[in-house]
């Protein structure tokens, strides 16, 4: 079984600030804020939520298939995509943009500054869902404003149950059409900032909204995760990680891993142990798709 993800694909530039960004920026001056941070390392790494999800399904065994665009400079991430083993058929290539670009800026707290150019994925609408016996689960991840609003209406007709995952493109949507995800969603994953964005935005309190989706996550940082079922919480402890180094792409292991859990049927719960576990994996290494796992060791929860 597939599981379709919709998403980015973007090329990641990370940079690392020694220092505490609180300590550089002056909240009574953020009216004429301009300030520079001097980054003595950085790289660039292959990411995009529909990329790094991929990346963190397909490690666990599972099979994703990416819904995205590449631009005109995409062809290394495509050929990375094929050696990985992971289906590019529904991956798009806009011969007149450039693939997305994130500019990513990591303090010594593990606090982000993020830059984002869009790209080619600001054309993600031209890709388009539709039934198949062999896809039997989705996910909305960040992507063109369009492109999502697009996708949650064709997997709702598809029948295909879906994650609604918005991550930082959720202030790009009204209240309206939020809750308009919300109706057509089977499940949502938010970090807790984005949670409480999308309560103030639908009106709906954390215990509302999971009544009208068969689960809700919570994720909560160094805390481990909240799984919310029909108004219930129930809180998942976090999995200590050998280091703290880079928590780019954190979050998209973790949403591998309940794709993975939830195309077995497991519990909710039980997927977010496992996001749980990936995410502390994952948060050891630099970039967003160069770790790697003991499958048999990660899955024996």
């Amino acid at each position: 079984m597939a599981s379709l993800i919709c998403g980015s694909l973007a090329f990641d530039t990370i940079m690392n600030f020694e220092g505490r960004f609180a300590e550089q920026i002056l909240p009574e001056q953020l009216h004429i804020l301009n300030v520079s941070f001097l980054v003595p390392s950085l790289r660039r790494d292959f990411g995009g939520c529909a990329g790094n999800i991929a990346y963190s399904l397909k490690l666990l065994g599972g099979d994703p298939l990416p819904m995205a665009t590449l631009g005109v400079d995409g062809d290394d991430y495509r050929k990375r995509l094929d050696d990985l083993g992971i289906g590019c058929e529904f991956v798009r290539t806009i011969e007149d943009a450039y693939t997305a670009q994130a500019m990513i800026i990591t303090d010594t707290d593990n606090n982000q500054i993020n830059g984002f150019h869009p790209g080619a994925m600001e054309q993600a609408w031209r890709n388009r869902i539709s039934a198949r016996d062999d896809i039997r689960l989705g996910i909305i991840a960040p992507d063109g404003r369009d492109a999502m609003v697009q996708h949650a209406a064709q997997f709702s007709e598809a029948g295909i149950p879906f994650i609604f995952d918005p991550g930082q493109q959720l202030p790009r949507f009204d209240g309206a059409e939020l809750r308009d995800f919300v109706g057509k969603a089977s499940w949502i994953a938010v970090n807790d900032y984005e949670g409480k964005m999308l309560s103030d935005r639908t009106g709906w309190d954390t215990a509302e909204i999971s009544r009208k989706v068969r689960g809700l996550i919570v994720t909560i940082g160094a805390q481990g995760s909240e799984v919310w079922i029909d108004g219930v919480k129930t809180h998942v402890p976090a999995v200590a990680a050998a280091s703290v180094v880079d928590p780019t792409g954190c979050g998209d292991a973790y949403r591998g891993a309940l794709l993975y859990g939830l195309e077995r049927g497991w519990s909710l719960e039980r997927c977010a142990m496992l996001g749980n576990r990936l995410g502390s994996i994952k948060i050891a290494q630099r970039g967003p798709q160069n770790y790697s796992i003991d499958r048999d060791a990660t899955l024996r929860l």
